[in-house]
């Protein structure tokens, strides 16, 4: 059985086939600076940024797990939508979406048949559709925006 490092939506980045050999995950914050008169700008949270993941590595396709791994990932982007990636320990980290797929062969052994490949997939987080902090993004009983439009809706 193959260990499995990661699943994307039915792809699998395992020991047998694309195995990564380098992760970077990444996250943004968004503050922006309200102007004030004769004092420097106050910096306000508005919420979270995207998250990021980066993964890298290399398949040896006569080693393990053929040439149509690299096809097999685009198929998962060509789909369109956000896919759920589980970790190998089978922790659900929620819904990402492919933004690139890179690849280089390299060391050819015959016609067009490459010994090694170097591939890198870049993931964004797809973000959840409802607010989950205080931010006051809105919410029930926030007092948040979402408050504020539950209000208007409500007295028209």
């Amino acid at each position: 059985m193959a260990e499995t490092l990661l699943t994307l939506g039915a792809y699998q980045f395992s020991m047998e086939n694309a195995a990564h050999d380098n992760l970077k995950r990444s996250k943004t914050y968004r503050w922006v600076q309200q102007q004030r008169l004769t004092r420097e700008p106050a910096s306000q949270f508005v919420g979270e940024g995207a998250e990021t993941i980066s993964l890298s590595g290399k398949i040896y396709p006569h080693f393990r797990g053929g040439l149509g791994q690299i096809d097999e990932m685009r198929a998962e982007a060509d789909k369109g939508e956000a896919l759920t990636l589980v970790d190998g320990q089978g922790t659900n980290l929620g819904q990402w979406v492919i933004k690139s797929i890179s690849d280089t062969q390299k060391s050819y052994t015959g016609p067009g048949i490459p010994r090694c490949i170097d591939f890198s997939v870049s993931l964004m987080s797809y973000g959840a559709d409802t607010s989950t902090g205080n931010s006051g993004g809105g919410g029930s009983g926030t007092g948040g925006i979402g408050d504020f439009f539950n209000f208007l809706v409500n007295i028209a």
